[in-house]
């Protein structure tokens, strides 16, 4: 049994070991696999998938992805003829191979922001179970190595909820395509646990008394908060309902931070701040669209031909046209994930020193941008506000104060975040735990317990 943290940004997987939490080396990926994917074709992840399932998982796949499947076996042919490899790729080899060409193949990067969203027509529900599948068989594959065995029960973090937006109903399409992607790849038994119920798990096995525990969980897609009852009288219990006094979340996490840090750090030297011939300021949302990494609709926007047009229109129109020509460099060689990866890059480097720089040549020769902790700040000021109404929303659905805030995720290391959160409640104290870990520890040692 695991568990295991299908991150936005990042996997892991962790065991239980003379009881206590052990997170899982995975081959060359090492504790934490990026949460990537890269295909030389979209139409190859059915197919590769496919090879990967159990015969039994194989003929069922084989009736419900006809056309996908017959899709990939003509790919797979283009590929053998022009000399291609057909396997796919995951985490930062999976990243390589997009920033050496970006517009060949088909990157994803964490598809977990896709769950739930609003709109979706079957063939994109399909695709993403499809991709899930593909990173949980690859990540279940090397779980086994290293154990050296079977594993076929998993607890699985979730996040509160998974948008913002029609929040029940997105809930159940995200939990669906987790459970189906899950049960294709051998996981014969499949539970969940909220993500900062998971993380406080880890703080809980400290404590000598009963604390009330506000958890926040600042991951790569989301942001929860959860008030909960802790304390060692309560470590045995097989359910924690009746502990959980609160619980709200957010569709905002280091995703969007990055993003933010790419529209005000990056954007304005492709001209989003210049103005028109006429003097009017240029229209922004075409730049928006374009980091907008997580957001499938936008993406489909900005990518459109119809878009392309009009971006050509604007370069005409623009004051600084060779400026602008950098956007049309952005759609011609779909260079938005390249974009959002300098700013995450320039977030973490900010987590040690006040500014960074971020090389753009691929847009233009020795074009290079400089952002720091200060710009940072005001970038994310939104997604910030939003962060600690959330908090203070949990403060009054629980209908008491917390005896210590307990914050982790990857995105809470960052020194303006953890500044923030310290602001917010000045007279509790504010405990980091492992940022990285703290979730996947957590489903462990609740994997142990409804697993026993």
């Amino acid at each position: 049994m695991i568990g295991f943290d299908y991150g936005t940004s990042n996997c892991a997987v962790a065991v239980m070991e003379s009881g206590q939490p052990k997170i899982l080396s995975l081959g060359e990926h090492g504790k934490y696999i990026p949460s990537t994917l890269y295909a030389p074709s979209r139409d190859i992840i059915s197919h590769w998938l496919c090879q990967q399932l159990s015969e039994e998982q194989q003929l069922l796949f084989k009736q419900q992805r006809v056309g996908p499947l017959q899709k990939g076996q003509n790919v797979l042919r283009e590929l053998k003829l022009d000399g291609i490899p057909s396997e796919l790729s995951f985490g930062q080899a999976a990243l390589n191979l997009y920033l050496e060409d970006p517009e060949e193949g088909y990157y994803i990067k964490s598809p977990k922001s896709f769950l739930g969203a609003s709109g979706l027509v079957d063939s994109q529900i399909n695709l993403f179970e499809d991709i899930v599948a593909a990173m949980m068989s690859n990540i279940k594959t090397l779980a086994e190595e290293n154990q050296q065995k079977e594993i076929t029960q998993t607890v699985i973090g979730r996040p509160i909820n998974f948008q913002g937006l029609k929040g029940e109903e997105s809930n159940r399409q995200a939990l669906t395509i987790l459970t189906n992607a899950a049960k294709r790849v051998g996981y014969k038994s499949v539970e969940f646990q909220y993500e900062p119920v998971a993380a406080g798990f880890e703080y809980e096995a400290s404590l000598q008394e009963e604390t009330k525990v506000l958890v926040v969980d600042i991951g790569g897609g989301t942001t929860d908060c959860s008030m909960l009852l802790m304390g060692p009288q309560f470590k045995s219990s097989t359910s924690r309902e009746q502990h959980l006094l609160a619980h709200t979340g957010v569709r905002i996490g280091g995703n969007d931070f990055d993003i933010q840090l790419a529209l005000k750090g990056i954007m304005p030297s492709l001209g989003m701040n210049d103005t028109l011939k006429t003097g009017k300021p240029m229209p922004v949302n075409s730049f928006n669209q374009a980091v907008a990494i997580n957001n499938i609709n936008e993406q489909t926007n900005f990518y459109s031909q119809a878009n392309y047009r009009y971006l050509q229109t604007l370069q005409r129109d623009a004051k600084q046209p060779e400026v602008f020509s950098r956007l049309l460099k952005v759609h011609q060689q779909k260079l938005s994930h390249l974009i959002v990866n300098g700013a995450e890059q320039a977030k973490i480097g900010l987590t040690e020193q006040d500014s960074q720089s971020i090389y753009l040549d691929e847009l233009a020769d020795n074009l290079k941008v400089e952002v720091n902790r200060a710009l940072m700040l005001k970038a994310s000021s939104s997604q910030l506000k939003q962060i600690a109404q959330l908090m203070n929303e949990c403060v009054v659905q629980a209908n008491c104060q917390p005896d210590v805030i307990f914050v982790t995720g990857g995105s809470a290391k960052s020194p303006v975040l953890n500044q923030f959160l310290r602001e917010q409640m000045p007279n509790t104290p504010v405990i980091a735990g492992d940022h990285f870990g703290s979730v996947t520890v957590g489903l462990a040692r609740w994997a142990e317990k409804v697993f026993q």
